[in-house]
């Protein structure tokens, strides 16, 4: 694997600005080096659904030996701030300048995908078909793997470059989150003429929170306030709050226990004050675990056992689209990938471990034939 010619590519990269809704710069120039490989390349109306200015990128390449088609994913989009990104190398370890993110999230595991099939090509080393997705809108609610038009893949196993932590790290379970919208509903008065004539929203909310279980709830299990919106002005008894609540959990059936309580929570809150409430709960995506004796988990051991990376299977309290494409019946996994501190201003990542990552997606075409 050519260090330096990684580390460019990963420095081009990461100067392209890419904000979720807006990653068509980006793909553009994605795209292009895609074809250059000798994919077929195509952009889905997920775009369209989702409000970005592209859709996902679709890349095959036709293999030249008899396997079943596998799939790389990473995604386009970077939180903010990702504007004018200037990466700096000190003692092998790339980072930002400090005013923004680096955006390894998630060109670090793009680099890696393409790296490591240009690797394949340029040794001429069998395959079988190869499919590559790059997803946008991932950042803000996984939309590009929800939107993306399936009837494109033809793969059954997918390899996600997308994990934060050391390289030999695999998320094989994952869980699902919930999010939960309330809008409490007072009665608005003078606050210094009159407030007995007036129902405080935000006391009714601030009763609900103070009750309600949140923060860590077991080793599976986590709920979340978010957003509070609420309020005109000190002079007056505020008669709405708008309020964004998650939870998440490995194990549905606790999830849903969660979600009981904070719902059954804010409505007792409002008899207290004769107030109402009115939630709206929607489930983002669906939890996954993979069995250990999955055939493409035991394909990255073999592909990292290669490379004497140590295999770590682990779960993960976040969301990715992981969990979308389980969800969809494509048996997938989330890679670490070497990069840390992911969306703030201190991520970095070492270029060790941007060449490594290119190795292992060449190490798991090989096992994959």
């Amino acid at each position: 694997m050519n260090k330096d010619e990684v580390l460019s590519r990963f420095l081009d990269y990461v100067k392209i600005s890419s904000p979720s809704y807006k990653e068509g710069n980006f793909a553009k120039k994605v795209k292009e080096d895609m074809e250059f490989l000798g994919f077929d390349v195509t952009v889905d109306d997920a775009g369209i659904k989702a409000n970005s200015d592209t859709g996902n990128l679709i890349g095959y390449l036709k293999g030249n030996k008899e396997a079943a088609p596998i799939m790389f994913c990473a995604h386009l989009d970077t939180v903010t701030p990702c504007e004018n990104i200037e990466p700096i190398i000190e003692n092998g370890i790339v980072k930002s300048k400090g005013n923004t993110i680096l955006s390894a999230d998630d060109k670090a595991g793009i680099v890696g995908i393409l790296e490591g099939i240009k690797y394949i090509k340029e040794n001429n080393m069998p395959h079988g078909d190869i499919e590559v997705v790059f997803t946008i809108c991932e950042e803000v609610g996984l939309y590009g793997s929800k939107y993306l038009d399936y009837s494109k893949i033809k793969s059954k196993t997918a390899f996600i470059l997308d994990a934060s932590g050391e390289i030999g790290g695999v998320n094989v379970q994952g869980p699902s989150q919930a999010q939960i919208f309330a809008k409490f509903h007072g009665k608005a008065a003078h606050a210094g003429l009159s407030p007995e004539k007036g129902i405080s929203a935000i006391q009714i909310a601030s009763r609900a929170i103070d009750k309600m279980n949140l923060l860590r709830i077991d080793e599976e299990t986590t709920a979340n306030v978010g957003i509070i919106k609420g309020g005109a002005a000190t002079n007056i008894v505020a008669d709405l709050v708008e309020i964004e609540f998650e939870a998440r959990s490995l194990d549905e059936e606790k999830l849903n226990n969660q979600v009981k309580h904070m719902v059954d929570t804010m409505e007792e809150a409002t008899k207290s004050f004769n107030g109402t409430v009115d939630t709206e709960v929607n489930y983002s995506y669906p939890t996954f675990k993979l069995d250990k004796e999955e055939p493409m988990l035991k394909t990255i051991e073999k592909a990292m056992n290669k490379l004497n990376i140590s295999y770590r299977p682990c779960s993960t309290g976040g969301g990715s689209d992981t969990n979308i494409f389980n969800g969809k019946g494509i048996k997938t996994a989330t890679l670490g990938i070497g990069m840390f501190n992911a969306h703030s201003v201190d991520e970095y990542i070492a270029i060790e471990d941007l060449v490594k990552t290119s190795q292992l997606v060449a190490a798991i075409i090989e096992e994959s034939i």
